[in-house]
């Protein structure tokens, strides 16, 4: 490389050849700049080149040490929780059916409007019941008559037969009448409670406070109604409650086995206490009480039955809506915590790349759990002092060097469901 640089200096200051390039004095002039620069070229490409070759040799750029982020493990107590998957369902859901037949009249609500136990929502055309109302009441003054008739006969046939003037056999016949005109007397009054009752079921109203869905029928329908519902009648609109609200959920036999077990150790209510995110939701925010697990498990699936109570002021939530839930079965033990971005899946594995005292980066088996307050559960496989890399994972290649740098690890515990 020398060589060749020696060669082309010779030439650019050889006159003869100068001239020979160059020709008139104007064009001499022309090239004089160009040649400056060209030879200012010359001498620094000549001086990159012997920088670069030495003894025959490429000399290698030396690399720069990458660096990473790393910190020791966040250690926090977090207690031990199993996770499902429920769905919400009414406490209380009813179907509004007519008890007595008849025309719709009125409308008192409107549709998937909140209604109050008590409140009015249908009226049935009473004019019919009104009717059989008066007609009972008649009967009834009728049979009262008829009581006071045979009261006043039976007192005669009595004296008469004292007195021998009658027999024995007309103060008993007076006494069967008497007998059988008190007993229509409650018969008339049997009826005047049930075509009461009937007048009464002309007025359909809420059964419990809840949020109705979409009437059935309209004003001017003819409706069909059965007290005993030995025949169709016709469905008006459903209701259903709302606060408080069921969560249903189905445990697994392993979880069940593992709720079991801790349930019986612990015995109280930290057993019963669930917390509860909605499909939109990335925190827990709202909380619930278990209540209930059924008595048997579904030999089909191998799952058993069980069911939150949730409170629900807002009337926020709406049967059939799905949720996640937690339920605590263990109180807190310290955990070591790491960045989920920090776990590595190596096939089967799991694996943590930590920082040696001389700046090797060192892999770790560990074992895993849930997330906690945004973070992974290290359940084993790590030391509380290891320094383990939670940024520019990528420059952390298993037996190079790194330069770290110190970083922190946060625990959100709204995220955790415990806030």
């Amino acid at each position: 490389m020398q060589k060749r640089v020696d060669s082309l200096m010779d030439q650019i200051s050889n006159p003869a050849e100068i001239e020979r390039v160059l020709g008139s004095p104007t064009r001499r002039r022309r090239w004089k700049v160009l040649g400056a620069g060209a030879t200012m070229a010359v001498l620094a490409l000549g001086y990159i080149g012997l920088s670069h070759y030495k003894d025959g040799r490429a000399a290698a750029p030396q690399a720069a040490i990458p660096p990473v982020t790393v910190s020791k493990p966040l250690q926090q107590a977090v207690d031990s929780r199993l996770g499902f998957l429920g769905q919400f369902s009414a406490i209380d859901r009813v179907e509004l059916r007519a008890q007595v037949g008849g025309t719709l009249t009125e409308l008192h609500f409107k549709d998937g409007q909140i209604v109050h136990k008590g409140d009015l929502l249908f009226v049935i055309d009473p004019r019919p019941y009104e009717i059989k109302l008066a007609q009972a009441k008649a009967q009834l003054q009728t049979a009262t008559a008829r009581v006071a008739l045979a009261n006043t006969q039976l007192s005669r046939a009595q004296s008469l037969r004292h007195n021998d003037f009658a027999t024995q056999e007309t103060v008993d016949q007076r006494t069967n009448e008497q007998d059988a005109s008190e007993a229509a007397v409650e018969d008339a009054k049997s009826r005047i409670r049930d075509a009461e009752l009937d007048l009464e079921y002309c007025r359909v109203t809420a059964p419990f406070t809840g949020r109705i869905g979409s009437r059935q029928v309209s004003i001017g329908s003819l409706v069909a109604g059965s007290r005993a519902a030995v025949s169709p009648t016709t469905l008006l609109a459903t209701l259903v409650s709302l606060d408080p609200i069921y969560l249903d959920f189905d445990m697994s036999e392993n979880d069940y086995l593992t709720f079991s077990r801790e349930r019986a150790r612990l015995s109280g209510p930290l057993a019963d206490k669930v917390v509860i995110g909605l499909s939109d939701e990335n925190t827990f925010p709202r909380q619930g009480t278990l209540d209930f697990v059924d008595n048997a498990l579904d030999r089909s699936s191998g799952t058993i039955h069980a069911r939150a109570t949730v409170p629900n002021q807002d009337l926020f939530l709406a049967p059939g809506q799905f949720a996640r839930l937690r339920v605590a079965i263990a109180p807190p033990v310290p955990v070591l915590l790491l960045p989920d971005a920090a776990v590595v899946l190596d096939q089967s594995q799991h694996l943590v790349m930590t920082v040696s005292s001389d700046g090797t980066v060192v892999p770790k088996i560990v074992e895993t759990g849930d997330l906690r307050g945004g973070l992974r559960v290290i359940r084993s496989g790590l030391d509380p002092n290891d320094r383990v890399v939670i940024g520019g994972l990528v420059r952390a290649v298993p037996g190079s060097k790194v330069a770290p740098q110190d970083g922190a690890i946060h625990y959100d515990e709204a995220i955790d469901g415990q806030g």
